[in-house]
C-alpha cells in the first residue's frame, strides 16, 4: 500500500486521474465505506462527479428518531441513515428522476395543526399525495403497493409527526418483501437513479451496546450518542451487538456475502467522519468484517472527524485509531500489525504535527496533515477537498 500519492510534494490531488474520472463517472474506482449518520453524506454528493462505483455499509441499529418509531412499530432495522445516503447519491439532475427524490425526501410535519397532518397521511395512504401523482408508472403502482402494505399492518396509534416518506415506503417494502431490505433498497437505487450501492451491513433488528470504562453498559445507540440523552460520563472501553439486553457472541451476526465481495473488490477503504462507535465502529462488529478488510490489499484510510465526538470522551486520536483496531483484531482472533487494517490516517492541518507524530510513534500508522476542513468551518471536511483526496488515493 503506497505512500506516493500523499507524501510526494505537488501530485496531490493527482489532476490527471480527477478528470479522467471526472469524465468517466460509471467506470470510477470502487470505494467501500463503513458508514451511518449524516455526517459524509455531502461528501457522498460530490463524490457522484468521481465515481458511481462507492459502496455505502451503513448502520441498521439507529435506535433515536423517526426510524425508532419504526423500529418499534414494525420490529425492523433502522432504515433512516440507508435512506439518507441514497438520497445523497441519487441522480439530481435532470438525468435523473427528481419527482422521485423528492418523494422519497419529503418529510411530513413536525409542527402544525393535528388536523393538516392527519389529511397529509390519509391522502399518502390513499394514493392522492401530490408528490405519489406526480410519479409515472410503473413506479407510482409499486410504491403505492408498499404503502398499501405499510397501511395494513401500521398501529393506530403511530406518531408521523416529522416522518420521513422514503422511510415510510422503506418500510412498507420490507414488510413487502418478507421482511428483507435487500430487494427494497435495490428497487429503491434503481427508482431514484442512486449512482452507487447502498447496503446495511447486517438486515438485523439489533441494537448496539457499549461498556465503560467504569463497569457500566448501556444498550441502544441513542444512549452512546449524546445527542438526544445526556453525554456519557464514562469513556467507552468496548462497543458490541445486543438483542434487547443480552451481549450477543460476535458469532451471532455474520457479514452477507454480498457485503464480503464489496469488501474483496475494493479500491479502497475508508472509516469516515462520523460518529466514531455508533457510526463507524458498529459496522466493525458482524463476525468476517475483520478478516474481509485484512485480506484486501488496498488504501485503508481512516478520516477522524473534526470538532468534538461526544462518543470519544477522554480519547485522543491514538486512543480513537485503537477503538478502531480492536473490533477488526477480534474477528481476526489475533493482533495483526495494524497498517495491515488501517494503512493511513488522514487529518486536516489544523491537528498539531505532535498528535499525528504520536499516531505513527504509537500504532506505526502514517498521519497525514492536509488542507482538508471547509472554509470558514474549522468543525466540516470540505466535500470536494475530501473527495478528490479519495479519488486520487485510489
Amino acid at each position: 500500500m503506497s505512500d506516493i500519492v500523499i507524501e510526494r510534494q505537488g501530485e496531490w490531488p493527482d489532476s490527471l486521474r480527477l478528470a479522467r474520472a471526472r469524465a468517466t463517472p460509471a467506470l470510477g474506482p470502487r470505494l467501500l465505506v463503513f458508514s451511518g449518520g449524516s455526517a459524509l453524506n455531502d461528501t457522498s454528493r460530490r463524490l457522484k462527479a468521481y465515481t458511481h462505483n462507492s459502496a455505502h455499509l451503513i448502520t441498521p441499529f439507529d435506535s433515536g428518531g423517526s426510524s425508532q418509531i419504526l423500529r418499534t412499530a414494525f420490529a425492523m432495522p433502522a432504515v433512516g441513515d440507508l435512506r439518507s445516503r441514497l438520497m445523497a447519491l441519487a441522480e439530481e439532475s435532470d438525468l435523473g428522476q427528481p419527482d422521485t427524490y423528492r418523494l422519497f425526501s419529503h418529510r411530513l410535519p413536525r409542527e402544525g395543526a393535528p388536523a393538516d397532518l392527519a389529511a397529509e397521511v390519509v391522502a399518502l395512504l390513499a394514493g392522492r399525495h401530490p408528490l405519489l401523482l406526480a410519479l409515472n408508472a410503473p413506479m407510482r403502482p409499486l410504491i403505492a403497493s408498499y404503502l398499501d402494505r405499510f397501511a395494513a399492518e401500521v398501529p393506530a396509534d403511530f406518531d408521523y409527526r416529522g416522518a420521513s416518506l422514503g422511510n415510510l415506503i422503506l418500510a412498507g417494502g420490507y414488510l413487502d418483501n418478507n421482511r428483507a431490505l435487500d430487494p427494497v433498497l435495490f428497487l429503491m437505487s434503481k427508482m431514484a437513479e442512486v449512482r452507487g450501492t447502498v447496503r446495511p451491513i447486517a438486515d438485523v433488528n439489533l441494537e448496539i451496546g457499549a461498556e465503560l470504562a467504569d463497569g457500566r453498559r448501556v444498550i441502544g445507540q441513542r444512549q452512546v450518542t449524546g445527542k438526544e440523552v445526556a453525554p456519557l460520563d464514562s469513556p467507552i472501553s468496548r462497543l458490541f451487538l445486543a438483542d434487547g439486553g443480552r451481549e450477543l457472541p460476535a458469532t451471532a451476526v455474520p457479514l452477507p456475502e454480498q457485503n464480503r465481495r464489496l469488501i474483496a473488490r475494493s479500491d479502497l477503504i475508508l472509516y469516515p467522519p462520523g460518529s466514531l462507535f455508533s457510526s463507524v465502529i458498529a459496522n466493525l462488529l458482524p463476525a468476517g468484517v475483520g478478516r474481509a478488510v485484512a485480506a484486501r490489499q488496498v488504501p485503508k484510510i481512516y478520516v477522524p472527524s473534526l470538532g468534538q465526538d461526544p462518543e470519544c470522551l477522554g480519547m485522543d486520536l491514538c486512543d480513537q485509531i485503537a477503538a478502531l483496531l480492536a473490533p477488526l483484531n477480534r474477528d481476526l482472533d489475533q493482533t495483526e500489525p495494524p497498517r495491515r487494517l488501517i494503512s493511513h490516517v488522514i487529518c486536516d492541518r489544523q491537528v498539531p504535527a505532535r498528535v499525528a507524530e504520536a499516531v505513527e510513534a504509537r500504532h506505526g500508522i502514517p498521519c497525514h496533515r492536509l488542507d482538508l476542513c471547509a472554509e470558514g468551518r474549522a468543525d466540516r471536511y470540505d466535500p470536494t477537498a475530501l473527495s478528490e483526496l479519495l479519488i486520487s488515493l485510489c
